[in-house]
């Protein structure tokens, strides 16, 4: 039977690389490596970075493949979600059906599977509905929150206190919540609408490369400088990938 390893790579540091990660990528007889276009050129990059690093094996084959963009008219974000992964899913499946019987191929997923990636439910999806025989594992990554958590040398919870893990969608949509919010995929800088000044900020792009920037402090006092930051930053890289992590209260407070 065919096997798939969904490996997690951390989030652009060749070093956040597991010795399981780094073993699985050696049992591979494929690498699947997503390209996502113009602008994110480095992405694909950082993941060729990774194969040269680790893999030792000289019959491991690199195949590349294109991901196609998702597209949102006339559609709720459900449906274009869901519209998407059935439009990668026949990408992989066609992947996956060039593999030999009784071989491995692996897809290289940035920070951990886990964690607001779909290639879990993407893999999933093909099994149900193609033909093809085939099963798989997950190695989990370093997450963003980690490398975030990291590099402000800061818990990520406060003591005896809920976090929330949400979009910056939502963020907007529903405001803060819980003692502790860590906010993903905020295309729109949610934090920048928020009324609640007194909120500590804790914000980082590029985690992990050495590109990376982090800036924290109170909300109502550097919302607006990184709202700058982050437009001159992508405007520079042409891409973006950042996180932030929201804290109202303190350790031991009731």
């Amino acid at each position: 039977m065919k096997h798939i390893l969904i490996v997690g790579i951390g989030t652009g540091n060749p070093e956040h690389l597991t010795i399981q990660a780094i073993n699985a990528m050696n049992a591979a007889d494929a690498i699947f490596l997503p390209v996502k276009g113009a602008g994110k050129e480095e992405l694909a990059e950082i993941r060729r970075e990774i194969c040269e690093r680790y893999i030792t094996r000289s019959d491991v084959s690199i195949s590349e493949f294109t991901v196609p963009q998702r597209q949102t008219a006339d559609r709720t974000y459900a449906q274009s979600v869901d519209a998407w992964h059935g439009e990668i899913a026949r990408i992989y499946e066609a992947l996956i059906s060039g593999l030999p019987d009784d071989s491995r191929g692996a897809f290289l997923v940035w920070g951990d599977p886990s964690l607001y990636d779909s290639t879990i439910r993407i893999i999933e999806r093909v099994q149900r509905e193609s033909s093809l025989d085939f099963d798989f594992s997950v190695i989990p990554g370093i997450t963003s929150i980690q490398a975030l958590a990291a590099s402000h040398k800061i818990p990520i919870n406060l003591v005896g206190k809920p976090i929330e893990i949400t979009t910056g969608r939502r963020l907007a949509q529903d405001g803060l919540q819980a003692a502790t919010t860590v906010v993903m995929l905020d295309g729109e800088q949610a934090f920048a609408k928020i009324d609640d000044p007194d909120a500590e900020i804790f914000w980082g792009a590029y985690l992990g490369t050495e590109d990376e920037i982090v800036r924290s402090g109170r909300l109502g006092d550097i919302a607006a400088d990184i709202v700058t930051l982050r437009a001159e930053a992508r405007q520079r890289h042409g891409w973006i990938m950042d996180i932030y992590l929201l804290r109202k209260g303190r350790d031991f407070e009731e």
